[in-house]
């Protein structure tokens, strides 16, 4: 049995309020044109991105079968078989699979871009660092996320009111994110205590940046 505190268990839940996610969109998306997605987040959205962060000689997992091997045919650096739930939302929108932003940006990313990185974490990694809390995995948390975001505004539009109709039209999903600054604690064998002192910095750093 699953120790209540487990990575797996964390994982699964985040799974599932993931799913409560797409219910709750599902009648938001059927009553809006979405005409493009941002996405932020870690290996749950990421399409890509770490796949193109690394290094040629130390490629993660996702880079070879049998990842990808059940949609695509062949691995794109998903950290799934298939499709991750961000491709059934583009889907459902009729939009084309979102692509990753690191990497790629001389892309097109008129119908959407993504930012999540496999590994990512909600807190910055110097923070983490301090708490004796190593995140080696990658260092794209969610504020480097969103300041590529911003850095990136003027490949995505011309002009200040061209921005403000695509984020104004888009599809933003924040996350999901989080889970590996609890992930990282646990396998470090950091005290339960000192990871339930993480939640609600976590939850503010989300909440800081759905509000930007």
């Amino acid at each position: 049995m699953a120790c209540p505190d487990s990575p797996l268990l964390m994982k699964l839940v985040s799974f599932i309020l993931l799913a409560f996610l797409v219910t709750s969109l599902n009648a938001q998306m059927q009553c809006k044109n979405f005409k493009s997605i941002i996405s932020f987040g870690d290996s749950i959205a990421d399409t890509g991105n770490l796949l193109s962060l690394a290094d040629p000689n130390d490629l993660p997992g996702s880079a070879f079968p049998p990842y990808g091997e059940s949609f695509l045919k062949h691995p794109t650096g998903r950290f799934s078989d298939g499709r991750l739930i961000i491709d059934f939302i583009a889907e459902f929108l009729g939009l084309p699979l979102v692509p990753p932003f690191y990497g790629s940006q001389h892309a097109n990313f008129e119908k959407g871009v993504n930012f999540a990185v496999a590994g990512a974490t909600a807190l910055e990694s110097s923070f983490l660092e301090r708490r004796g809390i190593h995140s080696s995995i990658t260092n794209f948390s969610l504020g480097v996320q969103l300041r590529s975001f911003k850095e990136s505004l003027p490949c995505l539009c011309v002009s200040p009111s061209d921005c403000k109709d695509t984020i104004e039209n888009a599809l933003i999903l924040m996350g999901e994110i989080g889970g590996n600054d609890y992930n990282f604690a646990l396998f470090q064998r950091k005290a339960i205590e000192e990871v339930k002192e993480l939640v609600p910095l976590v939850i503010a750093t989300i909440s800081s940046a759905i509000t930007v």
